[in-house]
C-alpha cells in the first residue's frame, strides 16, 4: 500500500474520489447526500441542520411566552425566515437528486415516490405552515403549532445510525449493547455519538437555565418552567447515571459485579455524575427539614459533566495526578506565606487599624489579596512597617504565586509531547504491515482530534512514520557490521529492538518473568536492572 493511499484512508475528507466527469446531477449528490462516501459533506450537513431543529425547538417555547416574545418579535421572525429557507432549499434538493437515491432511483417515478415518502412528507410539514401564512389570507395562526413536527427531522438521522447499530451487535447482550451505546467502543456507531451529543445538549441547557434562574424578572416569568426543565434535566442524567452503574462491568478493569462497580463509583466522571443530580433529590427528599435552597447553585457543577468529552481535560488530570507532589509542595508554601503574611500584618497594624485587622484570621484576606498582587485596596497597611512589610512581600508573592500555574502549563505541554510522540509510535506500529485497518484509521482520527492536530500534521506523522518504516526494512537486511558502519542505521536499528523490548514488557507478566530470572542464570545483573529500568519507563508513561 502507497503512502498517498494511507493518506487517503485517515484524511479522506481532502482526499474525496468523486469523479468531475460524472453527470452533474449525480456529481452533486455524491457530494451533498450520499451517505456512502467517507468525506463528503453529507454528515456535515445532517450536523447543522439537527442542530437548526434543536434551534428552532427552543424557539418555539420561547414563543409561548409573551414577554419574551414581544421583545424579541423581529429576531424570532428572521430566525423562522431563515429556518424556512434552509429547510425549503434541502426539501427541494432531495427532490431533485431523488432520482440518484438509492430508495428511490429503481422506481419508475423517483421524484413521486420520494414526495410521497414519510421523510419527505415531515419535510414538506415542517415548512408548510409558513408558506400558508404568506400566501393565504386567512389567519392560520394555529397551524404554527406544526412546526414542532420537525423534531420528527431528527429520524433521518437516527433510523440509519440505530439501524447500524443493530447490525454491529447481533448476538450480543441487553448489557453489552447499552455499554455500546454509553461508553466509547467499536460497537457504538454513530448511535453513541448521538447520545453523546444529547447529554452535551441537556448539560449546557440545564446549566443555562441555573444562570438565568438567578435573574429576578426571567425567574418570575418563567419560574414553573424552569421547575419542569430542572426535572426532565434531573431525569435524563439520572438514568445515565444508572445504566452507566448498570453496564460498566464491560468497561476493561470493572468487570466484577460489585467491586466493578463500587470502583466506577468512586471514579472521578461518575462523582460529577452524582453531583450533577444529588442538589436536587436532597432539596425534594429533606426539604421539611432543612432549607436547601442553596444548593440550586450546586447544578452549576453539572458543566464538569462535559469534561468527559474534551480530550484537553483528561490530559489536564493525567498532569495533576503526575504533578500532585510538586503541587502539594508549592501549594503548602503558599499556605505558609499566607499565615506568615497575615501574622506579620497583624503585628504591624492592630494597633493603628483595630478594625481592618482586628485578629489573624481576617488578616488572612489581606494576605492573600497582597500576595496574589490583586490589591483590591480595601484593606492596606498605614504604617510605616507594615507598608515596608508589604512591598517585599509582595515581590515576594509574584514568584510564589506563580509557581503552580508555571508548573501546569510546563507540565501540560510536556503531557501534549508526549501523547503526541505516544501516537507517532502507534502509527510506526501500525504501519508495520504497510497496512491500515478501521479500526486503526478510528483511532488515530479519535487521538488526532483530541491532541488537536491538524491534517497537516497528521500527514506530517504519518509521512515520519513511513520514512522510519522504509528506512527499518532497508536495515533488517543488512548483517550487523554494515548497521554499525552507518550512524543513521545504528540509531534507527537501536530504536527498533528497544522497541520489541518495550513491547515484550508490556505484554509479559512481570511475576512469572521475575520468578524465572530470579530461578535462573540467564540473564546478567544488568540485564536485569535493563529490563527493570526499562518496566519502570513504561509504567511512568501510563
Amino acid at each position: 500500500m502507497s503512502d498517498h493511499t494511507l493518506e487517503d484512508q485517515l484524511l479522506h475528507h481532502e482526499q474525496v474520489n468523486i469523479s468531475s466527469d460524472l453527470p452533474f446531477r449525480k456529481w452533486l449528490y455524491s457530494w451533498l447526500l450520499d451517505p456512502h462516501i467517507e468525506g463528503n459533506y453529507q454528515k456535515s450537513i445532517d450536523k447543522w441542520i439537527v442542530i437548526l431543529i434543536v434551534g428552532n425547538l427552543f424557539a418555539l417555547v420561547f414563543e409561548q411566552i409573551p414577554a419574551i416574545f414581544n421583545a424579541y418579535e423581529k429576531w424570532f421572525h428572521f430566525f423562522e425566515i431563515f429556518s424556512v429557507v434552509v429547510f425549503t432549499i434541502e426539501y427541494l434538493l432531495r427532490f431533485y437528486l431523488a432520482p440518484d437515491d438509492e430508495e428511490f432511483k429503481k422506481r419508475k417515478y423517483a421524484r413521486g415516490s420520494y414526495v410521497v415518502s414519510p421523510f419527505a412528507l415531515i419535510d414538506l410539514i415542517a415548512i408548510l405552515p409558513f408558506f400558508l401564512q404568506a400566501f393565504i389570507s386567512v389567519d392560520l395562526r394555529y397551524l404554527r403549532s406544526l412546526r414542532l413536527l420537525r423534531i420528527l427531522k431528527l429520524f433521518r438521522i437516527l433510523i440509519p445510525a440505530y439501524k447500524e447499530f443493530v447490525v454491529a451487535n447481533q448476538g450480543r447482550t441487553f448489557r453489552q449493547k447499552v455499554h455500546a451505546v454509553m461508553f466509547p467502543s467499536a460497537y457504538g456507531g454513530s448511535l453513541h455519538t448521538i447520545f453523546d451529543t444529547f447529554i452535551v445538549i441537556w448539560v449546557v441547557v440545564s446549566v443555562l437555565a441555573v444562570i438565568l434562574e438567578s435573574v429576578h424578572g426571567i425567574e418570575y416569568l418563567l419560574n414553573l418552567e424552569f421547575i419542569i426543565l430542572d426535572a426532565i434535566a434531573v431525569s435524563i442524567f439520572t438514568l445515565e447515571y444508572c445504566l452507566r452503574m448498570y453496564c460498566c462491568v464491560e468497561e476493561p478493569g470493572y468487570q466484577r459485579a460489585v467491586s466493578g462497580r463500587l470502583k466506577m463509583a468512586k471514579s472521578t466522571s461518575s462523582i460529577i455524575d452524582l453531583l450533577a443530580i444529588a442538589p436536587f433529590f436532597l432539596e425534594v427528599f429533606l426539604h421539611h427539614l432543612v432549607d436547601l435552597r442553596f444548593m440550586r447553585v450546586f447544578r452549576l457543577l453539572r458543566l464538569l459533566k462535559l469534561s468527559r468529552y474534551t480530550g484537553a481535560t483528561q490530559s489536564l488530570s493525567k498532569v495533576i495526578a503526575r504533578e500532585w507532589p510538586v503541587m502539594a509542595a508549592s501549594t503548602f508554601i503558599m499556605l505558609l506565606l499566607v499565615v506568615m503574611t497575615a501574622s506579620l500584618g497583624f503585628l504591624f497594624e492592630h494597633e493603628a487599624q483595630p478594625d481592618k485587622f482586628e485578629n489573624i484570621p481576617q488578616a488572612i484576606y489581606w494576605a492573600v489579596i497582597t500576595l496574589a498582587s490583586v490589591g483590591y485596596g480595601d484593606i492596606s497597611p498605614i504604617t510605616p512597617a507594615g507598608r515596608a512589610m508589604t512591598i517585599v512581600l509582595s515581590l515576594i508573592g509574584i514568584g510564589i504565586f506563580a509557581i503552580p500555574a508555571a508548573i501546569l502549563s510546563s507540565a501540560f505541554t510536556d503531557q501534549l509531547k508526549r501523547d503526541r510522540e505516544a501516537l507517532v509510535n502507534t502509527i510506526y506500529e501500525m504501519l508495520a504491515d504497510g497496512h491500515l485497518d478501521e479500526k486503526e484509521i478510528e483511532y488515530i482520527r479519535t487521538e488526532s482530534k483530541r491532541l488537536h492536530l491538524s491534517d497537516v500534521e497528521i500527514r506530517l506523522l504519518i509521512d515520519k512514520a513511513n520514512r522510519e518504516r522504509d528506512l527499518m526494512e532497508d536495515v533488517s537486511v543488512l548483517p550487523l557490521h554494515k548497521i554499525a558502519a552507518n550512524t543513521d542505521h545504528t540509531i534507527e536499528h537501536f530504536k527498533y529492538l528497544l522497541g520489541q523490548v518495550r513491547q515484550l514488557s508490556l505484554l509479559t507478566d512481570q511475576q512469572k518473568f521475575q520468578a524465572a530470572i530470579d530461578n535462573s542464570e540467564r540473564l546478567t545483573e544488568t540485564d536485569k536492572k535493563l529490563w527493570a529500568l526499562i518496566g519502570l519507563q513504561q509504567s511512568s508513561s501510563k
